[in-house]
Parts: C-alpha cells; structure tokens; sequence
C-alpha cells in the first residue's frame, strides 16, 4: 500500500518544474505512505514518477520506489499482488532479481509478457510502468477497483495519482462536474469516469490506460461473467471452500503482522476467524461500537466472533464530540462526498487499528458477490413467481423453484416498502427500469438541489446501458443487479476502504475480491448463490461450521449503523447549523441552502437527504474554498 502519481508530456516535450511539481503532489499524499517517499525524471524532463512507501513487502532498502527494473524500464506501484511467489518462479532465469518485492515482480512480468502481464496478477494496485526505449506509459488498475488511480490532462501534459486532491493544483480552475454531480444526486456513485472534480477522471476497475506516440488510449482488461455454469449444489460448496482458503492464504502474505476488522457480521468475522486459525500473530481485532443510544452497538456479535477465534478485540466507543472533529478530515481524505455515513466509523476503527497493526483485513465485497443485499432477496422471489408461472428453463432461472422459497418468506416481512416499490409498475415489468426506481434518490434530494438544472436524463440513460450491457442474460434479474452492483456499487465502497485506511497509514486487504472466487461464484446460477431465498447461502454453506451459530442466523445485521437521527436532533444540530451557514454555503452550484436548513429544522432528526448534503457541503469546504492555496504555490513555481 503506497501513494502513487506523475506527469508525462504527451508530445515528449519538457514539463516546466517537473521536480517540484511531483514533490508536492508527493507531499499532499504524505499519508499513504509514512515509512519512505521519492521521486523520479527522465533525463529529458519529459516524464517523472513519485512514490509514497508504506513498507509491507520486503522493509529493506531494496523495496524503495520508484524501481528501476534490469532493462531500463521504471515503475510506481501502489498495493499487493499476492501471487508474485509464483509469478517470481516463472521469471527465474529470465530476469534477475534484486528485492524480494511484488513490484520487482509487475518490471518483470512486464518485461517478458507485455501489456498481458496484467492479466496475471492476483491483488490489489494501481501502478504506473514507463519503458524509455519505446517511450510507452501503462497505467493498470486492479480487477475490481480496490485501489485508486485518478488523472487529468492539462494542455498535452498528461498526470496521475492515487488521490484526486493531489491534481486540483494544477487544473485551470477547481469546478464541479455537473454530469458527475447528478449522478451523485440520483444514485450518490459514480456511474462514468468522472468525479465531481471537472476536469478529474478516475480510470476504471479493471482498465489500463496507455500512452504511447501521444495518444492516449483506455481499455478493459476484465470483466466478469455471468453464464451459469452446470454444477451440484455440492460441488459449488467444496469448491468456494477451496478457493476462499486459497484467497486467504495469499492475502496473509506480509512481513509485517496482520490484523482483521471484526464487525459482528457474516463477512468479517469469517475473514477474521480463518485468519486467526492460520497463524497465532493474525489476532487483533477491530471493532467501533455506538453505545449512547440502543440499537446501535453490535459489539456482543464481535466479541463472541473473537472469542471463538482467541483473539484480542480492541473496541472504541465512538461519540457525536468524534464525529464534529472527524467528519471535517473524513471528507478531506475521500476526496469527495458518499452514500452513507459507514465512512465515519470506518475511520475511527481504522485510526484504532494503525496503533496497533500495518495490515488489516476487511470482509468487503461478501454482499455483492454471494448475494447479501435485501433487493436481492426480492428479485430472486420475483424469479421464483417468473419461473412457476411461466416454466422457463433459462440457464439463468432454471433452479429457482417456488417451492423453496416458501420456508424463508416471513423473512422477507422487512422488506415489503422495497417489494412495493419494486413492483410498483407492474410485478413483471422491465428489469432495468425498476432497479433503477428501487436505488433512485433523485425524488428525494429534489427539494434541496436544482434537478431540472442538472443532466438527469444522461443518467437514466447511462444507467440502462450499463444494466443491460451485454454478459448477463435477458431473464436474470438477479445476476443483472449484481453486475451492475459489483461494476459501480462496489468501487465506491472499496474507496471508504481504501481511504480510510491510508488516512491512518495501513493497509486493507479484502480476501473475498479475489479473481478465481469472483470468476466463479459469478458463474453459478442464483439458484445455487441464494438457494431457497437464503442470504449468502452458498457461503454459509461452505463456511457456517467456522461461524458462531447466533452470529450465523441472526438476520439484523445493519452495517456499521449510526445514531445520526438522533445526534442531529441533539448533539450535532449546532454543527449542522453551523456548516450550512459557513460564508460560501449559500452559493453552491444547484443547492439551495435555505431548503436544506428549513427541511433539518421540520425533520429535527437524521435523513439520507440530509447526510448527502451535509456530506456535499464539507466537500466543498475542504476542496473548492481553499483552492487558491495550492494554485498559488504553483504559480510560484512557474514565476
């Protein structure tokens, strides 16, 4: 885990300053990397590479970067590949190494197979090779997204960086994007490339981005698929079993110790007791707990996880006086406003565990690929109905029988809003346009943003193509759903992860994102994923004997739950109040303050609506207000 960036002139040209530009970008990103930082030019002033180290791999010397590999080329890496064990093998004799790094492994696998060598990684990066012979910049970024790579081209200079903020220096002017803004009001993710900075792309989860004879050109290396393969409930579980404990074993890899988050749920506390049974030094655990208010403190289910491990639990008690001081920082370090407050106390418990490991594992990613939201629950009953009544046997549908639903339907009394609002349009109607009612919040941020001045329809229509893109079948609602979750949802998820972390200095890891056990777990029918209408059955099956069994049944798991309904109708009122009243707040593109301020007033509690403007105020305090800070330390240089 490391903080990466450059600049390279398209046109292989000078780039004024080069040195110090890189320095500072370097220097806004000092977190992602405390043990080490350092900078490369080539010798035209053309191109340079900056690097910031959080030493997990090889603490000597030789892990410093950026590397220079034994045939000229140069390379900034930020993140694991936890396979490079094996990759280091079939390279011997080939190449000759000289750390015991993942990185010296990417220069290699490079050097032998190309622009392929991507494809053979198993981790977690974003990095950036330049090979000076044929003047060639590859840019890759991993399969699923864990780790960010952000650019922007200014004239014919062309710069990267694991964070955005550290590009806002050198862009003409620091504005909001009003496509990306949009689709934050309508869906609080990103559906494109672009990031509420104008003029900031993101490359995509699984991309490369290549620079060669000034041109630059983006591909996609992967994408998973969804084709239904034929396969017993039996051997489905034997095989997740194998490939979950190969995974681990992987990510496990480190010459530092290794700590896992424990939030009292399925994900995590598998992820944390496996890593446990494996070796005695993987025993601290995390855990934040909300003990003021009841209904929000799960700490019983995550001490019953690390007791059945022997692990150590550290726990905080996290409070409104931790959020008014964090939530400033939070903000600052995501780069940009998200959908949910789990942020917050990501960063608490994150801050908790960089006083005691380097290295922390996490169960992100178990929700979207074994199926743990509720809207699937509705969409596989739905595909059950479908299937009795008209006997489709698409691959897709075709082990859904309605019958097996039947013992878990009084599971599905929670969910009934959801099922009305699913088929409010009709029970069988099209896939998209009902997925898109069900996660739209445009209707509720209506009152405090200018809709009719945004772009709204694009991105109804990008959303329809994205969900209807090709690899997933005409009948799988269920399978469509998660594709679109695991392309877009996802990331967004994986960059609180990714951020929160790094604002602390450690690294996290998420063993479930592993190729081979997304590959196939993507190509079992739902059938086989949520038999009967079970959350995560297929993990559960495969791990349940690991679990404790009250943690294994118990169906009210929230996901890191905030008392913000009732700390902003009490402790943190004065704190809104006060935010929306900075001397800027009035005159944000397409907000209306006053609404906001009248709307918190009637509420007097907590809603989504308020979270996310909130969430977008602070975002503009801590990037746009500020912006002429650095454009002012760039303009010296350039004087």
């Amino acid at each position: 885990m490391c903080g990466i960036a450059g600049m390279i002139h398209l046109d292989g040209e000078r780039v004024p300053q080069l040195a110090r530009r890189l320095q500072m970008m370097n220097d806004i990103q000092a977190h992602r990397g405390p043990d080490g930082h350092s900078i490369w030019t080539s010798p035209d002033g053309s191109v340079g590479l900056a690097h910031r180290r959080l030493a997990i791999v090889d603490l000597s010397e030789r892990g410093a970067q950026p590397m220079k590999g034994e045939d000229g080329s140069v390379l900034v890496h930020n993140g694991e590949v936890y396979n490079f064990h094996e990759l280091r093998e079939t390279f011997a004799g080939r190449w000759t190494f000289k750390s015991g790094t993942d990185t010296e492994v990417i220069l290699a696998a490079h050097s032998q197979l190309g622009d392929a060598a991507v494809e053979r990684f198993r981790g977690m990066f974003a990095y950036a090779h330049w090979q000076p012979e044929t003047r060639r910049l590859v840019i890759a970024r991993d399969p699923f997204g864990i780790k960010p790579l952000y650019y922007a081209q200014v004239g014919r200079t062309l710069m990267f960086s694991s964070e955005a903020k550290t590009l806002l220096p050198f862009l003409p002017d620091v504005e909001t994007d009003p496509h990306a803004f949009a689709e934050y009001v309508a869906l609080q993710i990103p559906l494109s490339d672009r990031t509420l900075f104008a003029g900031i792309r993101q490359l995509p989860a699984g991309h490369t981005l290549v620079c060669e004879k000034g041109q630059v050109k983006i591909r996609a290396y992967w994408r998973p698929e969804y084709n239904c393969i034929d396969i017993s409930q039996a051997e489905a579980t034997d095989r997740l079993s194998a490939l979950i404990e190969d995974s681990l074993a992987l990510h496990l890899r480190s010459d530092v110790p290794v700590g896992a988050y424990l939030s009292g749920g399925v994900d995590s506390s598998l992820i944390a007791i496996m890593a446990a049974d494996s070796h005695h030094e993987n025993r601290d655990f995390f855990h934040g707990k909300f003990t003021q208010f009841p209904g929000y403190d799960e700490s019983g289910y995550a001490r019953e996880a690390a007791g059945l491990a022997s692990g150590r639990l550290h726990e905080i008690d996290i409070t409104a006086a931790d959020f008014i001081e964090s939530m400033p920082k939070v903000i600052y370090h995501l780069d940009q406003p998200v959908a949910g407050p789990g942020s917050f106390p990501q960063y608490m418990v994150s801050k908790l565990a960089g006083q005691h490991v380097k290295v922390v594992l996490g169960g992100q990613g178990g929700d979207e690929i074994f199926g743990g939201y509720s809207r699937y629950m509705v969409a596989y009953l739905e595909q059950c109905l479908r299937s009795a009544i008209q006997g489709e046997d698409d691959p897709g549908t075709r082990d859904l029988r309605f019958e097996t639903i039947l013992p878990q339907l009084d599971s599905l009394r929670e969910y009934q809003p959801m099922i009305k609002s699913s088929w409010s349009s009709g029970l069988f109607g099209a896939f998209d346009e009902r997925y898109f009612r069900l996660i739209n919040r445009t209707v509720d941020m209506a009152g405090e943003v200018e809709i009719e001045d945004l772009p709204m329809a694009d991105v109804h229509q990008r959303f329809t193509a994205e969900f209807n893109a090709d690899g997933v079948g005409e009948r799988a609602y269920f399978d469509k759903m998660m594709r679109f979750d695991m392309r877009f949802l996802l990331p967004a998820l994986l960059q609180v992860e990714d951020r929160m972390g790094m604002a602390h200095g450690i690294e996290s890891r998420v063993p479930f994102l592993d190729r081979p056990v997304v590959e196939f777990v993507s190509s079992l029918s739902p059938g086989i994923k949520l038999k009967g209408g079970v959350s995560k059955h297929l993990l559960r099956e495969a791990f349940g004997h690991r679990l404790p069994p009250s943690l294994l049944t118990r169906r009210d798991k929230m996901g890191f739950p905030v008392p913000l309904k009732e700390w902003f109708g009490g402790e943190l009122k004065s704190f809104v109040h006060d935010t929306f009243h900075s001397a800027r707040a009035g005159s944000r593109p397409w907000m209306r303050r006053d609404v906001v301020l009248k709307n918190m007033t009637q509420m007097g509690s907590f809603s989504r609506t308020a979270w996310g403007m909130l969430s977008l105020e602070l975002w503009y305090q801590q990037f746009h207000d500020v912006a002429h800070q650095h454009r002012r330390t760039v303009e010296a240089m350039a004087s």
